[in-house]
């Protein structure tokens, strides 16, 4: 097979997520000493299917909608990975978040590949009538994909427990027997496991401790902002404020709001949840810009909403010591050279986010087992799952004089690495 380690242009990067995460693990590779061979494999996903799903919508219209599934790497066992709802689901979206669940999976040490799946829709603005139909025909779609050993979809952006729900049940209904661990972030009663909802977010929160602890600061001195409230934004500030940290703002798409004094996070989420589970209009803070809340002078910076927040153009201005990534991708490449240069520590989103999918094993090897954990049992798993892979990466970023980001990619390709030799899937 001929060889290629070649850098993706800087100018691409800043377009393609894909070539975002080709370059970092281009660098990764480079300082790790990859060879060029797995280097080649791991550019490339094992599998990519992309479908159309014609649904019938309530007026009677038939809608075709795009669908897309990639499963990036199946060297350390099935693939896993969340399926998204939105407007801006593409193929190389897709790809990414794929290669990262990848490396996600391998620092969490799970015996997961990497996977990831999306349709382009518009949630907010379909019944649910109409997302059911919509899940069905993409879980019939991808049938032969999915498999409790194979593909193992989640929640993401736009979905949830109901979701998995409807594609449990369709799974099932296609293949003629109950296979509970074909999805995980399912509703209780169907198998999924306590602890779950607010994972992402207890990882947030165990990663960010961690990471003051090495750096000097004291978590009840400290101050901390988070931008996005939804699953995994809400549940970070909620635990980070129960760790007596400061949280002085927090934002959604509606809005951003700032307290010097600290914003009570309990009536805040009491707030969001009478309001269609928004922030707009909050009273128990000022009103900023998201803009203005990335580069707040505090202790921890929590980008918890969308992917490309933390740019060339703004990350000279962000004045936070930490930052730790819940969302995926919401630091692009060009950014990573001017925050490393700023001292400023970033816990990436391949280490940081990836309680959501340790707790998704959880669920998998209870479906599996058919025994069931309690939320106490759960959690105390998933941080000292969380506090390791911190630490792995710790490790390897100061061994290779890196920056976490890198020393999380080295991290994962240790491991991929001999799972791809002792295969010999080359």
């Amino acid at each position: 097979m001929a060889s290629s380690t070649k850098k993706a242009p800087a100018a691409a990067a800043a377009h393609s997520m894909f070539d975002a995460v080709l370059a970092r693990l281009d660098k990764a590779a480079e300082i790790f000493g990859l060879a060029p061979e797995v280097a080649e494999v791991l550019r490339h996903p094992k599998k990519e299917v992309a479908v159309s799903l014609p649904i019938k919508m309530d007026d009677g219209s038939v809608k075709v909608f795009e669908g897309y599934r990639t499963v990036h790497s199946t060297h350390l066992g099935p693939s896993k990975g969340g399926i998204r709802y939105a407007m801006d689901v593409n193929a190389d979206e897709v790809r990414a978040l794929a290669a990262w669940m990848t490396f996600k999976c391998a620092i969490a040490n799970l015996p997961y590949g990497g996977g990831k799946g999306g349709i382009k829709c518009d949630p907010r603005t379909m019944s649910v009538g109409e997302l059911e139909r919509l899940t069905r025909a993409y879980t019939r779609a991808m049938a032969d994909v999915f498999g409790v050993n194979k593909d193992i979809p989640a929640p993401d952006m736009g979905t949830g427990k109901r979701e998995m729900a409807w594609l449990l049940d369709e799974f099932n209904r296609i293949q003629g027997e109950d296979s509970p661990g074909v999805v995980t972030g399912k509703p209780l009663t169907l198998g999924g496991s306590k602890g779950r909802e607010a994972a992402t977010g207890r990882g947030v929160m165990v990663a960010s401790l961690a990471a003051m602890k090495k750096m000097g600061i004291h978590h009840k001195n400290a101050t901390a902002a988070v931008q996005g409230f939804g699953n995994v934004g809400s549940h970070a500030a909620r635990l980070l404020a129960g760790k007596n940290i400061k949280v002085n703002a927090i934002s959604d798409h509606t809005g951003a709001y700032y307290n010097e004094k600290g914003i009570d996070i309990e009536n805040a989420l009491k707030y969001a949840a009478a309001n269609g589970n928004t922030l707009k209009g909050f009273t128990g803070a000022e009103a900023i810009t998201n803009a203005q809340l990335l580069t707040l002078d505090v202790d921890l910076l929590v980008p918890a909403a969308i992917q490309g927040v933390i740019t060339g153009a703004n990350a000279g201005d962000i004045k936070a010591k930490l930052i730790v990534e819940g969302a995926n991708g919401p630091t692009e490449a060009d950014a990573d050279e001017i925050l490393n240069n700023k001292g400023i520590i970033v816990v990436p989103d391949v280490l940081a986010n990836g309680g959501g999918v340790t707790v998704s094993y959880f669920e998998w090897v209870q479906n599996k087992y058919g025994h069931y954990w309690s939320e106490e049992e759960v959690n105390t798993k998933h941080d000292a799952s969380m506090s390791q892979a911190f630490e792995n990466v710790w490790f390897n970023a100061q061994q290779y004089k890196t920056s976490m980001r890198i020393g999380a990619y080295v991290t994962a390709l240790k491991k991929v690495d001999k799972a791809i030799r002792y295969k010999g899937n080359y």
